[in-house]
């Protein structure tokens, strides 16, 4: 299952860049992305990727071929944001879309559950998801909390409280700060309570 979600994370990073950021980037100068039922989408309005398929002034269009002929069917403007960040997906347009529905399911779920998380801990701040790593975060105080389904230094859905500068402790157990996998939370509670964790251990 782990190459299997590998794929289709990175086929939903491609949409997520491709057809969704770069295209609202063109229209409305964001590139912020947010977590809407079933998947995420614009910051306002459509479109949107809803579990296999994108929903935008078209209707409803799998996500099956490539980014560019999707974009078309779906009526959006398909490539990444341009001059706004370096670290890009490098997927090509023309590549063909590779995603498992049900990795798919789990990758959106895993966002939903660090949205609900998210907005508990830090009500005051709205999450976003970033098209360019691909995680779903907030910053405190100098801080960031979010969740990724995975990238290539780590493989597997994990949280994370990434501290903007280094600290000291078991706690933090990763280059960037504290990682802990995906299958440690069993629900949005216990998620926003490493969260908190994580803040109680950043306060100086």
């Amino acid at each position: 299952m782990t190459e299997t979600l590998t794929r289709t994370r990175r086929s939903l990073h491609g949409a997520a860049e491709l057809l969704l950021a770069g295209p609202q980037h063109r229209a409305a100068g964001t590139i912020r992305l947010r977590v809407v039922p079933g998947g995420f989408g614009w910051v306002a309005g459509e479109p949107r990727v809803e579990g296999s398929d994108l929903v935008g002034p078209a209707g409803r269009v799998p996500l099956v071929g490539t980014y560019r002929e999707v974009a078309a069917a779906a009526g959006v403007e398909v490539g990444a944001p341009s001059g706004v960040y370096s670290d890009t997906t490098g997927i090509d347009p023309d590549e063909p879309i590779d995603l498992d529905p049900t990795a798919a399911a789990l990758v959106t779920a895993w966002f939903t559950l660090g949205d609900s998380a998210l907005r508990s801990f830090a009500p005051e701040v709205e999450p976003v998801l970033w098209p360019e790593h691909f995680d779903l975060a907030i910053a405190v105080d100098e801080v960031n909390y979010g969740v990724s389904p995975g990238d290539a230094g780590e493989p597997r859905p994990y949280a994370y409280v990434g501290p903007w500068s280094p600290r000291e402790g078991e706690f933090w157990n990763a280059p960037f700060g504290a990682l802990r996998p995906a299958d440690e939370f069993t629900d949005a509670a216990a998620l926003a309570a490493f969260f908190t964790e994580g803040r109680r251990r950043a306060t100086p």
